[in-house]
Formats: C-alpha cells, sequence, structure tokens
C-alpha cells in the first residue's frame, strides 16, 4: 500500500514544488495580545485574491485531555480516535484516550540515546495508516538521529503493541542540541523531516550534509521525485534548528526555526531555498537568502510545532510559553502575530490540527528547562479562531 501511494502522489508533488534554540511571559487563559515592534515583525502583505482571516483571533483551553506526562515531543492524532505521544527521555510511545484521557503504553522504541534535546522525538502516521498501521518516528541513536516505522497492534497487550522498528533513513548529524527531530506526511504523500546543524554552524549551508536542513523522501527514504537537487533528500537548507512542518489549505510548507540570540522566525518554505544560517539571523538584506515572513526575539518564542487552523499558522512558544497566531494572506502574514495563553501553562512544545476551530497543545515542563507543575506535562483541547 505505501509503494502504490509513491506512485499516485508524484503528480500532487508537482504541483506542490511551484510553492515554495534557544533554551528555555504572563496572561490569563485565551488572553491575547498582539506583537510589539521589538518582538516580532510582521511581512507586508501580499496581493492575492486569497480570503484573509480576521487582524485578531481567540484562543480558549477547552480542557485537559491528559497530564502527568514526562518529556512529550511527538504528537499524532489517531484516524479512529485517539493521540499517540512520544516520551522524549524515556524513549516510549503511549495512546492517549482524547476522550476520557485513559494512557495505555504502547512500547519502547530501541535505540534511543536521549541525551540534552536528543531522543525520541517527532513521530507521524503513515499516509495509509488505516490499512498498514504503521507509525513513523525519528529518534537520536548513539551515532546519529534517523527516522524509524514500526507496526502498531492495539490488538497486542500494552507494552507490547509496537513491532521492531525498520530504518527508513539514517546518517542526520546528532548532538547534545540542534536535533530538529519535526517529521510529517505533506499533502504530496512524501515525509518530510526538520533537521538541525547539532551545533556545527558550518552544516546548515553544505548542501552534502543533513543538519540544518528540510529533507524530503518517499516512505521509503528515498529523494522524493521532483525534490530541487539531482539525487538528494535536501528539500531546503541554511536552517539553525527546524522544529516545526505545516501546510496551509494551498498545500504550501511552513517551518519554525530556532535562533540564536536575536531572532527566531517561521518561514514560508520554498523547494531548494537558502535560509541563511549562519551568515543571517532573521531578516538579511542579501538576495541570496529568503526571508522570514515573522520574527521573534527569543525570549518571547524559542518555537517548537506549528499547525495550520482557520487561515492562520499556530505556533507553540518553548522559552515564550505562549501560543502564537499568525493570520496568513498567501504566504505573508496579513497582520502582526498575536500572543495567547502567555505563561499560563509555561513551555508549549507540539500544536496539531484536531479539524475545524480545534488543536491539540502540549506542554514542554519537564524537558529539564521548564519548571514542572503538580500534574507534570499535559495534553490540551484548544478551540481557535
Amino acid at each position: 500500500m505505501v509503494r502504490r501511494r509513491v506512485v499516485t502522489a508524484v503528480v500532487a508533488a508537482t504541483a506542490l514544488l511551484a510553492v515554495g534554540c534557544s533554551s528555555g511571559g504572563g496572561g490569563t487563559p485565551g488572553g491575547g495580545e498582539s506583537s510589539s515592534a521589538g518582538s516580532a515583525a510582521p511581512s507586508t502583505p501580499g496581493r492575492t485574491a486569497e480570503e484573509t482571516p480576521p487582524a485578531k483571533g481567540s484562543v480558549r483551553v477547552v480542557r485537559t485531555v491528559a497530564d502527568h506526562l514526562r518529556t512529550p515531543w511527538g504528537l499524532a492524532a489517531l484516524p479512529g480516535g485517539g493521540l499517540l505521544v512520544s516520551s522524549r527521555d524515556d524513549g516510549t510511545i503511549t495512546r492517549v484516550d482524547d476522550r476520557t484521557g485513559r494512557k495505555t503504553l504502547l512500547g519502547t522504541v530501541p535505540g534511543v540515546a536521549a541525551d540534552g534535546e536528543g531522543g525520541l522525538l517527532g513521530i507521524a502516521l503513515s499516509p495509509d495508516h488505516a490499512s498498514d498501521h504503521l507509525v513513523y518516528a525519528y529518534l537520536t541513536t548513539d551515532s546519529d538521529n534517523r527516522i524509524v516505522r514500526m507496526l502498531y497492534d492495539p490488538r497486542k497487550p500494552a507494552g507490547e503493541q509496537l513491532g521492531a522498528p525498520d530504518t527508513v533513513f539514517k546518517g542526520i548529524p546528532k548532538g547534545f542540541i540542534h536535533n530538529g527531530g519535526r517529521i510529517a506526511f505533506g499533502p504530496d504523500g512524501m515525509l518530510y523531516a526538520g533537521t538541525g546543524e547539532s551545533g556545527d554552524r558550518g552544516l546548515a549551508q553544505d548542501r552534502n550534509s543533513l543538519g540544518g536542513k528540510i529533507l524530503r523522501m518517499t516512505p521509503e527514504g528515498e529523494p522524493a521525485p521532483g525534490n530541487p537537487f539531482r539525487n538528494s533528500v535536501v528539500y531546503s537548507y541554511g536552517h539553525r534548528n527546524v522544529q516545526g512542518l505545516a501546510w496551509d489549505g494551498k498545500q504550501r510548507l511552513y517551518a519554525s526555526e530556532f535562533g540564536q540570540n536575536t531572532w527566531d522566525e517561521l518561514n514560508a518554505i520554498k523547494p531548494g531555498g537558502n535560509y541563511g544560517w549562519p551568515d543571517a539571523e532573521g531578516r538579511s538584506s542579501d538576495p541570496e537568502y529568503q526571508n522570514p515572513i515573522a520574527q521573534w526575539h527569543t525570549d518571547v518564542a524559542s518555537p517548537s510545532g506549528i499547525a495550520y487552523a482557520g487561515g492562520s499558522i499556530w505556533m507553540a512558544g518553548l522559552r515564550g510559553q505562549r501560543l502564537w497566531r499568525i493570520p496568513l494572506k498567501g504566504t505573508e502574514t496579513s497582520a502582526p502575530p498575536q500572543a495567547f495563553l502567555t505563561g499560563v501553562y509555561g513551555r508549549l512544545r507540539t500544536v496539531v490540527a484536531a479539524g475545524g476551530d480545534k488543536l491539540w497543545l502540549t506542554t514542554s515542563n519537564t524537558d529539564g528547562r521548564g519548571k514542572p507543575s503538580p500534574t507534570d506535562d499535559r495534553i490540551l483541547e484548544v478551540e481557535v479562531s
């Protein structure tokens, strides 16, 4: 089923190609704040016929779905209901019943070497998960970062529901910091991965390196049809540490990126684009580099996961401890970014579209840089507009 998906996705891939860390604020639940001139800078709205969302939005936390999680990182919604969440440090994947909050351990992913920012990071479901039951995971080993896939069988006893991992792709540079880690299947059926430069800044500009890149590959780990560089999985480069990937309603890709000391970024990704690191942090006057569509000082962002809903990108902030709304018109911002939940739930790691006006949002207070609460980390159900 997976290989059949790859063949049928080539035409969609052609259409898609036409578009192109910093460490760990106050507010009230649902309270929003627009960015100031010093904390975020929107781009000039583009000339497009696309509908523009309202300049101001809203956020309401509906409920806590589950709590007492430990170092949650990746999150994936199962097609029949329920959520899978990865634990960075424990190397486990757990199923959470999104109605009751009941947790069931699927199992431990072998080979995970959790250290610093590395460990079991992003997870994603196969596009044909309903029939092939495959779960993909991005993990740090003793030698590299890699992507594996495993068969998920919920009929087996708890703790034994994950099959042996099959390595899909390996050799991504690892480090104590900047391991990237977000993976997602795009509208074209291809697998995308955000990587970091592992603290070796020069890797980001080296197109022969897998560090500091967005990668695009088939579900089997081969260079995807139509990639910008021949026989390469590299889709874009010049990144410092990509931890958020999302597509808008027109199948255009966006990515969030950790800056160093000055600017964090949200970028609209173009195939083959150079995003400037380490020569540029934030906007640059050099035409060789793609400029971010929005940028923030690192103390109010340090972004991880992103999701698209209601005409806006929603971006989770770690050090910034807030959820950012970035309204779009085309691939540019239509109004200044707006912050919500500032300081209420601590560090925010992952945000996933839940359909309609809802998001799933995870906290990250047990990652060694936060201040754990009595309930540790949690998954929240959030309504947005």
